[in-house]
């Protein structure tokens, strides 16, 4: 009675097996797809263009707006963390990336590790984030800010009139321009965004092959 059931049984085990293996080879081959496939962000990162164009404009910074005609952008007054007096034109010759901030913005809290990780990245004496703070609560509040958010490789610029804000249009926070070697205004972005990210990084790497 005992041999007439093991066939069945070993059927059964064979079946199960053969599923089990079927699912282990589907489970390899997805996963071997899965790594040899390079992602969208990671073509970016290895292929610098020699120019910003639209297309870049994706990922991580899909919502950022490229001009179609650059425009010079208001030589802004604003002042470092000593009280130094300087202007958007003091970068001539540099890309830069201005971003405008204030402490009091819970969005800007959560862009500033990535902006902080941007500058160093890629800051050099051909780029810089120039992160403005234009909170009015004063230079000891900004710079308290950096720290608590890990930013303090950021150096501090404030401008608490609010004046930079009308004369770059921004109608929010943050707000963020990247502007190339003459002055003009390449595009920008409102809102936080991952700018350490390889669309990010990708970007400013475009705007610095350019020629001037």
């Amino acid at each position: 009675m005992n041999t007439e059931k093991k066939p069945g049984a070993l059927k059964q085990i064979a079946a199960g097996l053969a599923v089990l293996a079927g699912i282990t080879g589907i489970y390899w081959f997805q996963t071997d797809g899965r790594k040899t496939v390079p992602s969208e962000a990671a073509a970016l990162a290895t292929v610098v263009p020699s120019s910003v164009t639209r297309e870049l404009a994706t990922g991580a910074l899909a919502a950022f707006l490229v001009k179609t005609e650059r425009k010079p952008v208001t030589n802004s007054a604003f002042q470092d963390g000593a009280g130094k007096a300087l202007t958007l034109g003091d970068w001539k010759g540099r890309v830069m990336l201005v971003n405008l901030w204030a402490t009091w913005c819970a969005p800007c809290r959560k862009e500033m590790p990535a902006l902080a990780q941007l500058q160093k990245d890629l800051g050099s004496d051909q780029f810089e984030v120039v992160a403005i703070s234009v909170d009015k609560k004063g230079v000891e509040a900004s710079a308290a800010f950096l720290k608590e958010t890990g930013a303090e490789n950021l150096r501090l610029y404030v401008e608490p009139t609010l004046t930079i804000l009308n004369d770059l249009q921004a109608i929010g926070l943050p707000a963020t321009i990247l502007i190339d070697r003459q002055g003009r205004e390449i595009g920008r972005l409102l809102g936080p965004a991952d700018w350490a990210s390889p669309e990010g990084q990708t970007l400013v790497k475009a705007a610095l092959a350019e020629k001037q």
